[in-house]
C-alpha cells in the first residue's frame, strides 16, 4: 500500500489590522490531527484594536502548533502548519515535510499568499518591526504531540523571524526621543518624514494615532463577562497586571491625546424630566420598531448629532503636516465601550444622516458586538466625535480625554431625582450632567458653549427638536 506524498503548508500570523505588527494568541480551536477545512476559523487573536478569529485558507490536518496560547506574536510569523493534498500524518512518512531548502526555492518560484483580512491589502516590501524584549526571541513549537511519535526528530519549523535591526540608530533629536520615551513609542516603528530621514514630534504624534484604540472613559453598558486579570486580594501582597494590546493602545493614546491637544472642558447641568418620559413613551409605544432597543443614550446621541448639524465647526480634526483644520464631512459617532479586554471606542459612521430609528438600530447592534468582543478594527477607525457615558456607573460627570484626532467628546452623567425650580415652584425633577470636553485649538469657547447649551436644550425638549422616522 502506497502512502500519498503530502506537502506542508504554514499560515503565518496575518496583519489582521493597518500597521499592526503583532497580536497575541487568546485561543486555539483545534488541535494536531484535526481536520481543517479552507475558511475555518483555527484560533482566536488579539491586537492593539481588537480581538480577531483567523480563518485558514487551505485544507488538510493540522501538523503542528507553533505557539501557546497567551503568547505574542509578529505578524508574519508562522503560527500553524497543516498538511494538505494528503492522508492524515503518518509514522512512516518522514520524508513528506519538506526540506528547508526545497521550501525555499518553492516560496522563491512562487509568490507568497499573505493573508489581510482587514486593511487595504498586503504590505510590500520589507517590514520593520519592534525588537523582541526578552520572551519568545524564537519560537519554540508547543504543539501537543501527536499520538504517534515520529520516529525520526526533522529540523524543528522555524517561524520566520522579525526583520534583524540593524546597529544604525534611529535619527531623532533629543527633545523627540524625550517624546518618543514619555509615549512609549519604539522609534525604529517610526515612519520618519523629516529631511535625511529625521523623525519629528509630529511623525510620533500620528504614529501614536494610528496604532491606538482611543478610549477616553467606561461607558455604555458593562460586558457580560469581568475582564480576565489578577484578582487582588487585600493583604496577600502586590499584583503585577502585564500592558498589552488594548490597554497598552489606550494608555498610548491617552498620553499622546494629552500632551498634544489642549484640552478645555465644559459643564451643565439639564433637567431631563421630559426626556426620560418621551424614552418611557417610545418603549412602550414600539414607534421605533418592535425590537430597537430605546435608551437615553439614544436621545444623548441624537442631541449631539443635531447640535453638530447647526455647528459643523465642532466636527473637525486638526491636520499638523498642513496646519489646517479639517471639517468633516460626515458625523462618525463614537460611543465608547467596556468590553473583557478594555475600553474601545467604535462607531457609528454617517450617524449624522440617520434617522431616529436607524440611530436606534445601529447603536444596538454596536452595542451587542462590543459585548461579545467581536467589534472590528474597522469599526474603531474615522470616528470624528464621542459620546462616554459615565451615567451607567453612577457617575455624575467628569472631564473626558479627547480622542487622538477628534476636537470634541460629551460626557452623559447619572440621571438622578433632585431639587429643581421648574414653573416657578422647587419641585422634584430628573436632573442629569453633562460635560464636553473640546480642542481648544479647534474649538473655541463661544463655539464649545454653543453646542453644549444646544444639547442641553434639545434634551430638556426633545419632541418639539428631534425628529424621526
Amino acid at each position: 500500500m502506497t502512502t500519498e506524498v503530502r506537502s506542508l503548508r504554514e499560515f503565518k500570523m496575518p496583519d489582521v489590522g493597518e500597521g499592526l505588527t503583532e497580536a497575541e494568541i487568546l485561543s486555539w480551536y483545534v488541535k494536531p490531527g484535526d481536520t481543517v477545512t479552507d475558511g475555518q476559523v483555527v484560533c482566536e487573536v488579539e491586537t492593539a484594536k481588537a480581538a480577531v478569529e483567523l480563518p485558514i485558507p487551505f485544507t488538510g490536518v493540522v501538523e503542528q502548533l507553533f505557539f501557546a496560547e497567551g503568547a505574542t506574536v509578529d505578524v508574519g510569523t508562522v503560527i500553524i502548519s497543516v498538511a494538505v493534498a494528503g492522508e492524515a500524518p503518518a509514522p512512516a512518512a518522514p520524508a513528506a515535510a519538506p526540506a528547508p531548502a526545497a521550501a525555499a526555492a518553492a516560496e522563491a518560484a512562487e509568490p507568497e499568499r499573505r493573508e489581510v483580512l482587514v486593511g487595504y491589502g498586503p504590505r510590500t516590501g520589507g517590514s520593520q518591526r519592534r525588537a523582541r524584549r526578552t520572551t519568545a526571541a524564537a519560537p519554540a513549537p508547543v504543539a501537543v504531540p501527536a499520538a504517534a511519535p515520529a520516529p525520526a526528530p526533522a529540523p524543528a519549523p522555524v517561524a520566520a523571524p522579525a526583520v534583524a535591526v540593524t546597529g544604525d540608530r534611529p535619527l531623532a533629536k533629543p527633545p523627540v526621543r524625550k517624546l518618543a520615551k514619555d509615549l512609549g513609542i519604539d522609534l525604529r516603528a517610526v515612519t520618519p518624514t523629516g529631511p535625511d530621514g529625521v523623525i519629528t514630534r509630529e511623525d510620533l504624534h500620528a504614529h501614536a494615532a494610528a496604532v491606538a484604540v482611543p478610549a477616553p472613559a467606561p461607558v455604555v453598558e458593562q460586558a457580560a463577562e469581568p475582564a480576565a486579570a489578577p484578582v487582588a486580594v487585600p493583604g496577600a501582597g502586590d499584583v503585577r497586571v502585564p500592558i498589552k494590546g488594548v490597554r497598552k493602545a489606550t494608555a498610548q493614546a491617552m498620553v499622546a491625546s494629552a500632551f498634544t491637544a489642549p484640552h478645555v472642558t465644559e459643564f451643565v447641568q439639564v433637567d431631563v424630566t421630559r426626556t426620560m418620559k418621551f424614552v418611557r413613551r417610545l418603549k412602550e409605544s414600539g414607534e421605533l420598531g418592535r425590537d430597537v432597543r430605546v435608551s437615553p443614550l439614544l436621545l444623548v446621541a441624537k442631541a449631539l448629532l443635531t447640535a453638530i448639524k447647526r455647528n459643523p465647526e465642532i466636527n473637525a480634526q486638526w491636520d499638523e503636516a498642513a496646519q489646517e483644520i479639517v471639517i468633516k464631512g460626515q458625523v462618525n459617532l463614537g460611543i465608547a465601550a467596556a468590553t473583557p479586554r478594555g475600553l474601545i471606542v467604535p462607531n457609528i459612521k454617517d450617524a449624522g444622516a440617520k434617522t431616529l430609528s436607524g440611530l436606534a438600530v445601529s447603536l444596538g447592534e454596536l452595542i451587542d458586538t462590543a459585548r461579545q468582543g467581536k467589534t472590528a478594527p474597522g469599526d474603531m477607525q474615522g470616528g470624528t466625535v464621542t459620546i462616554t457615558n459615565v451615567g451607567v456607573f453612577g457617575v455624575d460627570s467628569g472631564t473626558p480625554i479627547l480622542n487622538p484626532g477628534e476636537a470634541a467628546i460629551l460626557a452623559f452623567g447619572a440621571v438622578r431625582e433632585l431639587p429643581w425650580v421648574h414653573k416657578g415652584k422647587v419641585v422634584p425633577r430628573q436632573v442629569t450632567t453633562l460635560a464636553l470636553s473640546f480642542d481648544h485649538r479647534l474649538v473655541d469657547g463661544e463655539l464649545g458653549s454653543k453646542v453644549l447649551a444646544d444639547i442641553a436644550g434639545i434634551l430638556e425638549h426633545p419632541k418639539r427638536l428631534i425628529t424621526w422616522g
